[in-house]
């Protein structure tokens, strides 16, 4: 039993020794000389195993049905694994020019990985939860690693007193609902809730955890620490926060509502319908007023996990599949996007201030060129691979029986396209002469124009990411 237990779980386990042994090494051998190699080795160890779990096709259970590796789980690790090893490659030059590169770093994003991946494959309220703690304490302290900053230290400091009562009121919700079904495994609340109308303690014990919930994935009203952190922390660590643990807390959320709270869909989709409608407006009217990129990429993150909760309010297999398919995209955007804005500096420190970019196309062509097809993409103006992501998701509302709810979304996306297109303005017709400098390595240089250039030719198949995404969202919805 214990082989097979070990079998499971063999890539989270081969990336936490790695992380270990990466660690013992570093302490013993100079400390922050072996940052960068250390970089680019957890960002290649990242990637073969993104390989290695894309290539399995056989599903099964750990520890009694505390962890499972099935499609969905294999969906999301793959890209988590892929956005992390992106950011660490994109993000090792900033983080070296700027004086932050401590060894510290790629250890604690390699930490953080695997307990985004245990996230997506808990089957147990317990192993839920010792996945979300291990991401969130690597995140508290990579959030504060500029100790000469009072913004970073403030940004730490807020994401972990926030954090705190967000497990809080998880544990709180799990407490409840273990209390009411008599176990914490998925599927023995899934028996507890359909057994006819859905106990009260249960209800709000489902209320509680996803209030926890929705704290990772910063949706409104459970968003306070996202404009304040992303601002506050060095610009390769913000570009962490709004990739791949956006897609490891949502990817958690589905995995909570329709392996444990499948057989109550209608209790659940009023409280995901309300978090969708403030979060997509929320995000879309308090960006338009924003000056600094990084804070105006917050509230640009919190629209997007606002839409794709429209997949998830659907209640439905397609809306599980629009919701992967979206994120996928949301990944793929935000990659190429945070590469460009590590790159802003004048006199070798970082800017973030939007007028900066003023006439920029005039002096880098075609970083402008690729920056605006993403921005484009993020506004979901067609024919790029955002409007798609957008479309699945408005239309697995629809199929939900919520029309009123895409057409909600259709108005916020409009409103939210204003600031996306205000930077392309600057870009392009600004009244001043571009005075920002973008140096890159070869590195990010290939995550902007490959990810401008996905956004582009995508629209042909979307690369393949369908089918996958809808046997992911088969092997969790049956």
């Amino acid at each position: 039993m214990i082989a097979n237990d070990i079998q499971t779980i063999l890539p989270e386990l081969l990336l936490s020794v790695f992380a270990m042994l990466a660690l013992i090494g570093a302490v013993y051998t100079g400390k922050d000389k072996l940052t960068l190699p250390l970089t680019w080795a957890t960002a290649a160890i990242m990637a073969l195993m993104a390989l290695w779990i894309g290539t399995t096709n056989e599903s099964a259970t750990a520890f009694n049905g505390m962890f499972l590796s099935d499609a969905y789980a294999r969906f999301a690790k793959v890209a988590i694994l892929i956005a992390a090893a992106a950011i660490l490659v994109a993000g090792a030059e900033p983080m070296a020019r700027r004086g932050l590169a401590k060894f510290e770093y790629p250890i604690l994003i390699a930490l953080a990985t695997v307990g985004m991946m245990v996230m997506v494959s808990a089957g147990d309220l317990m192993s839920l939860y010792m996945g979300l703690e291990l991401q969130s304490l690597s995140l508290y302290v990579v959030a504060s690693m500029n100790r000469d900053s009072v913004k970073s230290t403030e940004a730490g400091m807020k994401y972990f007193v926030l954090g705190a009562l967000s497990s809080g009121l998880l544990l709180y919700g799990a407490s409840l609902v273990y209390g009411y079904a008599g176990t914490t495994l998925f599927t023995g609340i899934i028996s507890a809730a359909s057994d006819g109308q859905l106990a009260l303690g249960l209800l709000v014990g489902l209320v509680f955890v996803s209030a926890g919930l929705a704290f990772k994935i910063s949706a409104v009203p459970f968003h306070m620490w996202t404009p304040d952190v992303y601002e506050g922390s060095p610009t390769p660590v913000t570009a962490f926060f709004a990739t791949a643990p956006k897609l490891a807390a949502m990817g958690l959320f589905a995995r909570v509502l329709y392996d444990a709270f499948g057989a109550a869909v209608s209790d659940w989709q009023q409280v995901i319908t309300i978090l969708a409608v403030l979060s997509m407006f929320l995000g879309a009217i308090a960006a338009i007023g924003q000056t600094n990129i990084k804070r105006l990429m917050a509230y640009s993150s919190i629209a997007h996990m606002g839409f794709a909760l429209l997949g998830l309010a659907s209640g439905t297999e397609y809306g599980v599949q629009a919701m992967l398919v979206y994120m996928a995209i949301y990944l793929t955007m935000n990659v190429g996007t945070f590469a460009f804005i590590m790159s802003m500096e004048r006199d070798g420190k970082p800017v973030t201030d939007i007028a900066a970019l003023n006439q920029f196309s005039k002096v880098e062509p075609l970083k402008a060129l690729a920056m605006l097809v993403l921005l484009f993409s993020l506004a979901g103006v067609p024919p790029m691979v955002g409007f798609f992501g957008k479309l699945y998701v408005l239309n697995a509302a629809v199929q939900g029986g919520l029309t009123w709810l895409a057409v909600a979304g259709v108005v916020a996306s409009v409103i939210g396209a204003f600031y996306y297109l205000r930077i392309v303005y600057f870009m392009y017709f600004g009244e001043t002469e571009s005075n920002v400098e973008t140096p890159m390595s070869p590195g990010a240089w290939v995550m902007l124009m490959g990810s401008a250039a996905i956004m582009v030719l995508g629209v042909v198949n979307l690369f393949g990411i369908e089918g996958a995404a809808a046997a992911a969202a088969q092997a969790l919805v049956n």
